[in-house]
């Protein structure tokens, strides 16, 4: 499916592509979705933003697929995107678009100067490159649907030495909530995550059997998190919440685990175990191994005797 790519360098470009009148402010602007009254043109659009954006959609009836699964917009959904990400919008003949709810673009200059200017980069759904979509409920919404009233009100009022910071604050207030809904998400989607889990251990049992391992050594976490179709800070983020190890942990210590099968089961030489294993130098299998347990492999094999 060809998609258009569409680079939009500032809040003012958006405004102008979808019809809009121009922003109240060069770099933030609230939008009431009602207001997209542009007509649909057909195909898929993939668009490439300069500037943060923060959206709580409902009725979205657009194709937009979001990490494992395809997203229904009949549910309140709140979608962040950051400069540099992409979002591909397909649109079929006939479709019909009614959206409600509001989205809130930032450029980072507004954040010149301000600890948030810091402190964005440390929300993990920002680094979720569009992989993951927040699900709320009524009264998550509902306190949502506050801090964007309270932007807006700000937005709309006269500029004056106080807007920036009444306007940073509340855009805080509104990440603040969003990474505790987020938290709560991963904890209560235990079927989804744990289908997550359980396809992350067939790929790297397909990794390991594959016996890629001595020939190109243990497989990145960009490799692991492309292979499963989200973000390496996503999968990261859910197996710490389902598991307490980052992605790099749970590699090592499944390295770890077939490393204790070859020195328990069969009588290769511990340099034959570590090359076949992917390291280059058997004192790093020896320091990796003796670091999760607390034996060297040869201490390991002998506990066997």
């Amino acid at each position: 499916m060809n998609s258009q790519l569409i680079h939009v360098k500032t809040i003012s470009e958006f405004h102008r592509s979808a019809g809009l009148p121009p922003p109240e402010h060069p770099l933030i602007s609230v939008i009431n979705l009602e207001e997209l009254k542009k007509p649909l043109v057909v195909g898929s659009f993939t668009r490439l933003f300069d500037f943060y954006s923060v959206s709580l959609k409902k009725n979205f009836h657009l194709k937009m697929k979001y990490g494992q699964q395809e997203h229904d917009f009949d549910e309140g959904i709140l979608h962040f995107m950051a400069p540099g990400q992409v979002l591909t919008i397909h649109i079929e003949e006939g479709q019909i678009h009614n959206p409600s709810g509001w989205m809130i673009f930032f450029h980072p200059d507004l954040l010149w100067n301000t600890p948030l200017a810091k402190t964005i980069k440390h929300y993990d759904f920002f680094g979720y490159a569009a992989n993951e979509a927040l699900f709320l409920s009524d009264k998550e919404e509902n306190i949502l649907n506050g801090i964007a009233a309270n932007i807006a009100q700000e937005y709309y009022a006269n500029i004056d030495k106080f807007s920036q910071s009444v306007i940073i604050a509340q855009l805080e207030l509104l990440l603040t909530y969003a990474d505790r809904y987020y938290q709560r998400q991963f904890i209560t989607r235990k079927q989804s995550s744990h289908e997550m889990l359980n396809r992350l251990e067939d790929i790297l049992n397909a990794y390991f059997n594959s016996g890629a391992l001595a020939k190109n050594g243990l497989p990145s976490v960009a490799y692991v998190a492309e292979t499963l179709y989200v973000s390496p800070n996503y999968l990261s983020t859910l197996l710490k919440t389902l598991t307490g190890l980052s992605t790099q942990q749970h590699l090592h210590n499944k390295l770890i685990e077939l490393a204790k099968e070859k020195l328990s089961t069969t009588h290769l030489s511990i340099s034959e175990i570590a090359y076949g294993l992917g390291f280059e130098h058997l004192a790093s299998f020896s320091k990796l191994f003796k670091s999760k347990t607390n034996l060297s492999p040869l201490e390991f094999r002998q506990s066997f005797n």
